[in-house]
């Protein structure tokens, strides 16, 4: 017997006394329950000294608390055959796991526990450091990653959004107690922690589970105020001569991620390089052979975005690579992209919508994009609709908007030799 999928999602909502707000949706076809707690502020709120201390917590929470060691946390949920994971991102922190129904009250006990009881002990916190420089220079030894934060660090200059989220060397060596102590008191606050839920489950029951472990959870301080950033459009040339591959980064600012035009948005990066049958994949790997990997990418946050394109190429043919992919801006600006092309791309935006919505994780992590973002929740009918109804005209329009010499941004790492790129070179 085959079991269709119903459209009509089963989602409830709770807040509780003070702020906490819990959002789940049943799945009673699965014996599964996936549930994540989330901390609505990551690393953009982070001021000067503190860059990186999110991603610390983060970690330290894991090192033990008032009622488990560091092994006991690990046991917890593996001995029931479940996963444990967290990640820090610009904007949330995320705990999180996935276990059978029958195990829910265990896992949201140590989701809980790590959450309210972390102990911060400073020979741990010692430990950490070590462990995260180390992660540092992992990530520096990573020509794409390197060139991203480059990207990232000017496009978003002087702001929140602009910092790395691992911190850098000179901050985490000087995190202490008293530092972490005072960051997770603000941030870790009732009215700004979500949890979500999706599976086998029955809401009334898992709201009364987090209201026993939550409920007296109080404010202890301010998160911090945060504006929108400012965006640039900055030229960066990083010379690395260890380098076999120069590595090229260009953007454009785009829309928050809750904007009303983010669907033609997402129509226009899948066209532009968000698969093989891209524009880009197209015609600068499949046509003249200039690149191994390359592609387009949205980056969107709350009150900003950014389109970019990455590629790498020999030295030889860097020059070429980024007038190829000015030329696709272009193209994007001065016509309508063709009939069949918008179909293939509302098709790909769909199927890859549909299959990321068919495990329990990813229905949870779906539940608190959407409560955090858009304060309300969209059916999958709704959101293929709104895929369908894109048109061309749209994605001309913010293809103009956005496509502009005075707004790109280009980065480039590697064995530059005597490349030079001005703003001449970026019209479109």
């Amino acid at each position: 017997m085959v079991l269709a999928l119903p459209h009509v999602r089963e989602i409830e909502r709770a807040t509780l006394p003070n702020g906490i707000r819990i959002v789940t949706e049943a799945m009673p076809y699965v014996r599964s329950v996936s549930l994540g707690i989330w901390v609505g502020s990551g690393s953009r709120v982070e001021q000067g000294p503190e860059n990186g201390l999110s991603h610390f917590i983060e970690h330290m929470v894991f090192k033990g608390t008032k009622h488990r060691s560091a092994e006991e946390i690990a046991r917890s949920v593996d001995s029931v055959g479940g996963g444990l994971d967290a990640f820090t991102s610009k904007e949330l922190v995320s705990f999180n796991t996935k276990v059978l129904d029958q195990h829910l009250p265990i896992a949201l006990d140590v989701l809980a526990d790590l959450v309210l009881n972390p102990l911060f002990r400073p020979e741990d916190i010692e430990k950490e450091k070590s462990v995260i420089l180390e992660e540092i220079k992992m990530e520096a030894d990573q020509p794409e990653f390197v060139l991203h934060e480059a990207f990232i660090g000017n496009f978003w200059k002087g702001h929140g959004l602009g910092k790395p989220i691992l911190g850098t060397k000179e901050t985490v060596k000087k995190f202490g107690q008293e530092m972490l102590l005072d960051f997770y008191d603000r941030v870790y606050s009732p009215k700004n922690i979500l949890i979500t839920a999706a599976g086998n489950l029955d809401h009334d029951d898992i709201v009364s589970l987090v209201e026993e472990k939550f409920s007296g959870l109080r404010e202890r301080g301010s998160i911090p105020i945060d504006k929108a950033p400012k965006t640039y459009a900055p030229l960066i040339m990083k010379k690395k001569e260890s380098l076999e591959q120069v590595h090229i980064a260009a953007g454009v600012p785009a829309y928050p991620l809750a904007h009303e035009l983010r669907f033609p948005l997402y129509v226009l990066n899948t066209v532009l390089g968000g698969g093989m049958s891209s524009r880009l994949f197209q015609n600068i790997r499949e046509k003249q052979g200039l690149a191994y990997a390359v592609y387009s990418e949205l980056n969107l946050f709350s009150d900003t975005g950014c389109l970019t394109v990455y590629a790498g190429t020999a030295i030889e043919t860097a020059k070429q690579v980024v007038s190829s992919i000015l030329q696709e801006f272009r193209q994007l600006k001065d016509e309508f992209i063709g009939v069949d092309e918008l179909q293939r791309a509302k098709d790909h935006l769909k199927g890859s919508l549909m299959l990321s919505l068919e495990s329990t994780s990813s229905r949870m992590s779906n539940l608190a994009r959407q409560e955090l973002y858009f304060d309300r929740f969209m059916s999958l009918d709704e959101m293929i609709d709104s895929i369908d109804s894109v048109t061309r005209e749209e994605v001309q329009m913010i293809a103009q908007e956005f496509f502009r010499v005075d707004s790109v941004a280009l980065a480039m790492l590697g064995r530059l030799g005597g490349i030079e790129v001005t703003r001449d070179d970026l019209v479109c």
